[in-house]
């Protein structure tokens, strides 16, 4: 397929930086329209609303709502001609198969899978410590995301990879902020980490706290992960890009035709 016009939204908010990154970078060959959240909406996952209020923008329309309203709103209504959905760029990256269903980067790709739309996620990894998410990042650092993607809506559509993948989720290492001079990270194809640690504590007061020690891994290195999952891929300085299909797929072979037969032998008598 020829890909002419994106659908570009985020959750980090039509006015983040990594979103301008990705507009300037597919501006160059697509005609690009924006509909994404009017702020924040990081975490947001599947959540959708039951209407939202939209305001022109320079790049497109802002939404007030979650990003699965924007892929919503803009695929059935405001961008229906829309020939490829681009998430992100998401500041901070979202890997691990744990992470995907809470991303309101990813689930806006999702949401466009549904609508038989090809989609790619896109989100940067930021090294640091706990307060990683308060850098405040330059677009040339969002090159190696902005490089993949743009290669991907034109190549991966042209292919035919989306006739064996609904969505793709890409995780790009953060590039020099002399984006010029930068040498392009390798990219890899991978599956989401199975990986899981997240943790929780109960201070006894009535508040319980989350954490999830994998980035605390990740800024040392030793990431719990082999290579060809995306997690190792973005530490090993490369660009991750996994192949996916929408979720909830049914499983026909889950052994459970015989208990649902015996249901209704085990339940008559019960009123």
């Amino acid at each position: 397929m020829s890909v002419e016009r994106v659908l570009l939204t985020n959750d980090d908010g039509i006015d983040a930086v990594g979103l301008r990154a990705l507009y300037d970078g597919l501006s160059a060959d697509y005609d690009v329209v924006t509909v994404a959240p009017t702020g924040d909406r990081s975490s947001a996952g599947r959540a959708l609303s039951d209407g939202v209020d939209i305001a022109d923008h320079e790049l497109g329309y802002a939404v007030d709502g979650t990003p699965v309203d924007c892929v919503v709103a803009g695929l059935d209504a405001l961008v229906p001609d829309a020939d490829v959905v681009v998430a992100g760029c998401n500041k901070g990256a979202n890997l691990g198969a744990y992470t995907l269903g809470r991303s309101g980067t990813v689930s806006a790709a999702v949401e466009a899978a549904f609508f038989d739309v090809p989609a790619v996620a896109t989100s940067m990894y930021v090294p640091g410590g706990e307060d990683w998410w308060k850098r405040k990042l330059e677009p040339a650092e969002f090159a190696n995301a902005t490089r993949a993607t743009r290669y991907l809506v034109a190549e991966a559509t042209a292919s035919g990879a989306f006739d064996r993948a609904d969505y793709l989720n890409v995780n790009a290492p953060i590039a020099n902020p002399d984006g010029e001079r930068d040498t392009p990270a390798p990219m890899r194809v991978t599956a989401p980490s199975t990986w899981y640690g997240m943790e929780a504590a109960h201070d006894g007061n009535g508040r319980v706290s989350f954490s999830d020690p994998i980035w605390g891994k990740m800024n040392e290195g030793d990431v719990p992960d082999s290579v060809g999952t995306d997690r190792r891929a973005v530490i090993d300085g490369e660009v991750s890009v996994s192949p996916l299909s929408v979720p909830h797929a049914a499983e026909p072979d889950a052994g459970l035709d015989e208990l649902a037969a015996a249901y209704g032998r085990v339940t008559e008598n019960v009123r």
